[in-house]
């Protein structure tokens, strides 16, 4: 286990190709896909997927969510964190190893960045450990600077998730979103020029408590130490350290399983080079620490009958949810007023939510009440998906009241269905 010094302990991964790295880089390219074009794709006239925090909306593959919507995102939060349980009980950290945006940065952009600028291993460290020339002072701004175009590039592609991508790039967006912008590039900049690996071994999470979610049967990367010990000797692990050399966390995986592996596969392609010269398999892969992988256990039944039970609830909610939701509530601290005209006045707060992309204008009415009840109520126009709040104001003449307390029905109507809330009308009755 890593101890946090004052003194930063560089991590030099040197670099290596295999067929691993091929997987890395197509995940890499599918990954950064996502995170680049999703916010420039529409559909069904909204983003693909945004997170509109004025709007108070979610927008997700043409589907629109609003705060009434609560149980949905608690369910979809619940079925991504049951799935990655049951993900890492079966596979081990390869969430981390192959999708982590943590991951694919350094992998896809950092290295071969100080690869091409810095050249390999040896060369970096010995730069690094000798004085500031201009050789040194050029290629570290260099970096730098390639890593703070990054660092905006990306953060703007992740906030373009809230505010929009052509708000956003074309300068039409909320000042507050560059802010954002600003705060979460230097939080980038810092972690890829410095942070790096420490971000996985102090502050994920899914780091801490992913030794409770895998056991013996789940996928890790292991050495074989009954065919590699003892090293250099009698052992087919020559002691070359390739293995150690090529790894982004600093740590030697022939010591054993460890926290701080997140299961990319470099010192198993690293491993390979060697062992297919001497025409041996290879002594570091992806196994189990019992050394047989058995996918129906326990654990992993529980998980796949949780996302089962989730994913019913969630689809049996979005398909019959109503079309739109309301909210009828009398206007705080008032119950009625007695108008000249003698008619009573009850006055309220119809809020509305629309779950549909299509404009719509909506009509009130109210049962329950005299066939001469006054309605007064603003035009209702929805121009999609949207929450409105609008005051209600119902008269009933006071002669046909009998009752201090008489129930009401407000009926909501787009010509497309209805909805109909309950309400009471109060007077000082007969």
């Amino acid at each position: 286990m890593h101890v946090i010094d004052t003194v930063r302990n560089w991590v030099y991964a040197a670099s290596v190709k295999g067929r691993f790295q091929i997987w890395h880089r197509w995940s890499g390219v599918v990954l950064q896909a996502v995170l680049f074009l999703t916010p420039w794709i529409v559909v069904a006239g909204h983003p693909a997927f945004q997170i509109d925090i004025e709007g108070r909306r979610l927008y997700a593959l043409g589907g629109v969510f609003t705060p009434t919507d609560t149980i949905l995102l608690v369910l979809m939060g619940l079925f991504t964190a049951f799935g990655l349980f049951l993900f890492t009980a079966i596979y081990g950290r390869l969430w981390c190893g192959y999708a982590c945006p943590q991951t694919v940065f350094l992998e896809e952009w950092v290295r071969p960045i100080e690869l091409w600028l810095e050249g390999e291993r040896g060369v970096r460290m010995a730069r690094d450990k000798g004085p500031w020339t201009f050789d040194k002072t050029w290629r570290k701004l260099a970096k730098w600077t390639a890593f703070l175009a990054i660092s905006i590039v990306v953060s703007m592609s992740f906030v373009s998730w809230f505010a929009g991508a052509r708000a956003l790039w074309t300068g039409a967006a909320e000042g507050w979103y560059y802010w954002v912008t600003a705060f979460f590039t230097a939080l980038m900049f810092w972690d890829l020029a410095w942070f790096r690996e420490q971000f996985c071994n102090f502050l994920c999470p899914y780091a801490r408590f992913q030794g409770v979610l895998c056991d013996d049967a789940s996928l890790v990367v292991s050495y074989d130490a009954a065919r590699g010990e003892p090293r250099g000797t009698e052992g087919a692990c020559i002691d070359c350290k390739k293995c150690v050399a090529v790894c982004p966390q600093g740590i030697d995986i022939r010591t054993g399983f460890q926290l701080e592996c997140i299961s990319c596969a470099r010192c198993v392609d690293a491993c390979q080079i060697v062992m297919d010269k001497k025409g041996q398999p290879n002594l570091i892969t992806y196994n189990t620490l019992s050394g047989e992988q058995r996918i129906v256990r326990p654990r992993t039944v529980a998980y796949t009958t949780l996302l089962t039970v989730i994913a019913v609830g969630f689809f049996t909610v979005l398909f019959t949810r109503p079309t739109v939701d309301g909210l009828v509530s009398r206007t705080p601290g008032s119950t009625y007023t007695v108008d000249a005209d003698g008619y009573i006045r009850n006055t309220y707060l119809l809020r509305l939510t629309s779950h549909q992309n299509e404009a719509r204008t909506w009509a009130v009415k109210i049962d329950g009440l005299p066939a001469d009840a006054q309605v007064i109520v603003p035009p209702i126009t929805l121009d999609g998906a949207a929450t409105t709040t609008v005051p209600l104001v119902v008269r009933v003449p006071a002669a046909e009241l009998t009752a201090q307390s008489v129930p009401m029905q407000v009926v909501v109507d787009s010509g497309n269905g209805t909805l109909s809330m309950k309400a009471t009308f109060l007077s000082a009755g007969g």
